[in-house]
C-alpha cells in the first residue's frame, strides 16, 4: 500500500506540475478523465487489502478492480470522442457495472454499512424514479445507461467531490499526516501548555487550542479525539475537572477544528470547488464564525474554572516556552509557509506540497523526531490509508450526486423545499438545519455537506442569502451531530478515554458547545460575519456579538467572567436573554416587521443589566 500511496502522490504532483515544467507522465495522461481513472486505479484496489473480509478473494478482487480501471484509463480518449456516457458499447457497459459494484463494496468496507446503503439506494434512483411519487419522480434511465453514466461521465463517481480531492485535497492530507508523524502534534500541545497552562482551567484551554488546530489538519473529529484526547483529557482530569466535562471539552474542540481555517479538513476544498471560488475566500469567510465558537469555548472553560475554583498547573509541570520553540520552530515555519502560499500567493493546489517538503527536510535535522526507515514506512502507510478512505467516500457520494444529476431531481428537490417552506426563510433555515443534522448522523460530514450543497444550498440562495454563507450554514449543522445526543460520536469517543458515561459526556459537550447552534443563524442572516460589507459594520456587529456570547456563556455556567457568580435562576435567565438580544443579527430576512438592531441592542443591555443587578444583590445575600 505504501507503494500505491507514493505512486498516487507522484501522479497528483505530475498533473499539477509541481516540480517540473513538463509533466513526467504527459505521454500517458493526456486528458482530465485519464488522471481520475489513474488515481482511482491506484487507490481503490487497496481498499480490499486494507479492509479484508475474505482473504482468499480480496487480492483477486483488488487486481480485478485495477484491471477495470486500467481498461477505462486507456479508453478515456475514445470515450470522450464518442460520448460513451450516453451510448456506450456493450463491453463498456459490463465494465461500468463492475466499477459501480466495486465502489459500493469498497464503501461498505471503508465507511460502514449506513453510508453504503444510502449511496447504493441513491445510485439506482434513475432506474426506479419513474415508479416513485412526488419529489422523487424524475427522468428515468435504464440499467445500462445508468451504469455507463456512473462510470464514464464526470458527473457521478468522478464528479465534483472526486475532482476536488484529486486536484486540491491530496496535498493537504499528506501535510497533516507528515505533521503528526514528525512530532507536530506534540509540539503544538507543548506550545499550548507553555502559553496557557498556568491559567485557571489551563489544561482545558490547552485542549481547545491544540485539538482545534490538529482537528483542522486531520479533518476527522473522532480520529482527532482519539489521538490528542489521549494527552489532553488526563491532564484536564488531573487539574480537577470532572470526567464528563473533560471529555466534552475535547469533543467540542475537535469538532470545531473542522471549521477552523486555514485548512478546515477536506470539506472546505470541496466547498471552494462547488462554489467555483479560490479556497482562500472560503478560509477568510470561515474565520470569524470559527473564532466566535472557539472564544465561546474559552469563556465557558474560564467560567467553569472560576465557579469550581480551579487553578492552573504548577510551573514545574509546564514545558519551557523557549525550549519548546527551540525544538520545534520548523513546525511553525512550515505552517507559516503554508498560510503564505494559501492566502498571499493563492497557490492552493501547490501550497501543501511545498510546505510538506520543507517540513520533511527540516525535520531530519531534529534528533528527536528524525524519520528512520521504519518511521518513513509508517508515514507512507498512514498516508495511503487516509487517501483510500477519502477517495472511497467521495466516489460513493459521487454516485448520489450522479443519480440526482441524471434524473434532474436536484432542481426538483430545491423547488419542493421552497414549496414546503412557503418562501419563508426562517422555516427553510430550520428545515435545513434539522436535515443537515440528521444526515450528519448517517453520513460523514463531507458526504452530508455534498448532498445538501446540491439539494438545499440552491434553495437558500434563492432566498437572497449569499452562496458562501448558505454553504457554511450547511457545514456547521452537519458537524453538530458529533456533540449532540443521542448520537454525539465525538463525545462518546472522548467518554471512552475519560472513563465517563457517554450520554453525560454528550450532554456536557452540547452545553459547552451551545454557541455553535447559534453561530450559523447569525452569519447566514448577516454577511458581515463572513467579512462581507463595510469594515465599520463588520467591527460593530462582531463586537456586539462578542458581548452577547460573553453574557450567554455566563448564564449557562452560572458564572460570568469579570463579574463572578450569577446567583438565582431568574437573574441568569435575564442575563442569557439579554445576551441573545445583543448578539441577534438583522432579522429583516425572516420577519415581516422586524425590530431594528439598535432596538434589540438597547433592549438586550437593559434586560441583561437588570439580571446582573439582581445577581449582585443575591450574591450579597448569600454571603451575608
Amino acid at each position: 500500500m505504501a507503494v500505491l500511496a507514493v505512486l498516487a502522490l507522484l501522479l497528483a504532483m505530475d498533473t499539477l506540475r509541481v516540480f517540473a515544467g513538463q509533466q513526467w507522465l504527459g505521454a500517458y495522461v493526456r486528458i482530465e478523465s485519464q488522471y481520475y481513472y489513474g488515481l482511482l486505479a491506484l487507490l481503490l484496489p487497496a481498499v480490499y487489502l486494507v479492509y479484508p473480509t475474505r482473504k482468499m478473494l480480496d487480492v483477486p478482487l483488488g487486481f480485478a478492480v485495477f484491471g477495470i480501471l486500467a481498461v477505462l484509463f486507456f479508453s478515456a480518449e475514445k470515450a470522450l470522442d464518442e460520448a460513451w456516457e450516453f451510448g456506450a458499447p456493450q463491453w463498456v457497459v459490463y465494465v461500468s457495472f463492475a466499477l459501480w459494484l466495486a465502489v459500493i463494496e469498497a464503501l461498505r468496507r471503508a465507511a460502514g454499512t449506513a453510508l453504503c446503503l444510502i449511496a447504493g439506494l441513491f445510485s439506482i434512483l434513475p432506474i426506479v424514479t419513474g415508479y416513485l411519487p412526488g419529489p422523487l419522480n424524475g427522468l428515468p434511465a435504464g440499467w445500462q445507461d445508468t451504469a455507463a453514466y456512473h462510470a464514464i461521465s464526470i458527473e457521478s463517481i468522478f464528479g465534483l467531490p472526486f475532482q476536488a480531492f484529486a486536484n486540491l485535497v491530496i496535498g493537504f492530507v499528506v501535510f497533516g499526516v507528515v505533521l503528526q508523524h514528525t512530532g507536530g502534534g506534540a509540539f503544538f500541545l507543548n506550545l499550548a501548555f507553555a502559553l496557557l497552562g498556568r491559567q485557571r482551567g489551563g489544561p482545558a484551554k490547552v485542549a481547545i487550542v491544540s485539538s482545534g488546530l490538529m482537528g483542522s489538519m486531520s479533518g476527522s473529529v473522532v480520529t482527532n479525539v482519539l489521538t490528542t484526547g489521549q494527552l489532553t483529557i488526563p491532564a484536564m482530569k488531573k487539574a480537577g475537572m470532572s470526567a464528563r466535562v473533560a471529555g466534552g471539552v475535547e469533543a467540542c474542540a475537535s469538532t470545531g477544528g473542522v471549521l477552523l481555517p486555514p485548512i478546515m479538513g477536506s470539506t472546505a476544498f470541496i466547498m471552494a470547488t462547488l462554489l467555483e471560488i479560490p479556497y482562500f475566500e472560503v478560509a477568510i469567510a470561515a474565520a470569524v464564525p470559527a473564532l466566535l465558537y472557539f472564544l465561546s469555548l474559552y469563556l465557558q472553560i474560564d467560567a467553569y474554572a472560576g465557579r469550581e475554583r480551579l487553578v492552573g498547573l504548577e510551573q514545574s509541570e509546564i514545558p519551557s516556552l523557549t525550549e519548546t520553540l527551540a525544538k520545534g520552530w520548523f513546525y511553525l515555519g512550515a505552517f507559516a509557509l503554508l498560510i503564505f502560499l494559501l492566502i498571499v500567493m493563492q497557490r492552493e493546489a501547490l501550497a501543501p506540497y511545498y510546505a510538506t517538503a520543507a517540513l520533511l527536510v527540516l525535520n531530519q535535522f531534529s534528533n528527536e523526531h528524525r524519520l528512520d526507515r521504519e518511521g518513513l514506512l509508517k508515514l507512507l502507510f498512514m498516508t495511503g490509508k487516509l487517501l483510500i478512505e477519502l477517495v472511497v467516500i467521495l466516489a460513493g457520494v459521487g454516485l448520489i450526486v450522479g443519480a440526482l444529476s441524471l434524473t434532474g431531481l436536484s432542481g426538483t428537490l430545491v423547488n419542493d423545499l421552497l414549496s414546503i417552506a412557503g418562501d419563508d426563510l426562517g422555516v427553510l433555515l430550520v428545515m435545513g438545519a434539522l436535515t443537515s443534522f440528521v444526515l450528519g448522523i448517517g453520513m460523514t460530514v463531507t458526504a452530508a455537506y455534498i448532498f445538501l450543497a446540491i439539494v438545499l444550498a440552491p434553495a437558500l440562495v434563492n432566498q437572497d442569502l449569499t452562496p458562501l454563507s448558505a454553504h457554511l450554514f450547511i457545514l456547521y449543522w452537519a458537524m453538530l451531530s458529533y456533540i449532540t445526543p443521542p448520537v454525539a460520536l465525538g463525545a462518546y469517543a472522548a467518554a471512552s478515554i475519560a472513563d465517563a458515561k457517554p450520554l453525560e459526556t454528550g450532554l456536557s459537550a452540547m452545553r459547552l458547545g451551545s454557541i455553535i447552534y447559534l453561530v450559523p443563524f447569525i452569519f447566514v442572516l448577516d454577511p458581515s460575519f463572513i467579512l462581507h460589507g463595510h469594515w465599520q459594520d463588520i467591527a460593530i456587529n462582531i463586537a456586539k456579538c462578542l458581548v452577547g456570547i460573553w453574557l450567554i456563556v455566563g448564564a449557562l455556567q452560572r458564572y460570568l467572567t469579570g463579574f463572578g457568580h450569577l446567583t438565582g435562576w431568574l437573574a441568569r435567565s435575564l442575563v442569557g436573554l439579554g445576551g441573545l438580544l445583543i448578539a441577534a443579527p438583522d432579522l429583516s430576512l425572516v420577519l415581516a416587521d422586524p425590530p431594528g438592531v439598535i432596538v434589540l441592542l438597547g433592549l438586550g443591555l437593559i434586560v441583561s443589566g437588570v439580571g446582573l443587578v439582581a445577581a449582585k444583590f443575591l450574591n450579597r445575600q448569600r454571603v451575608a
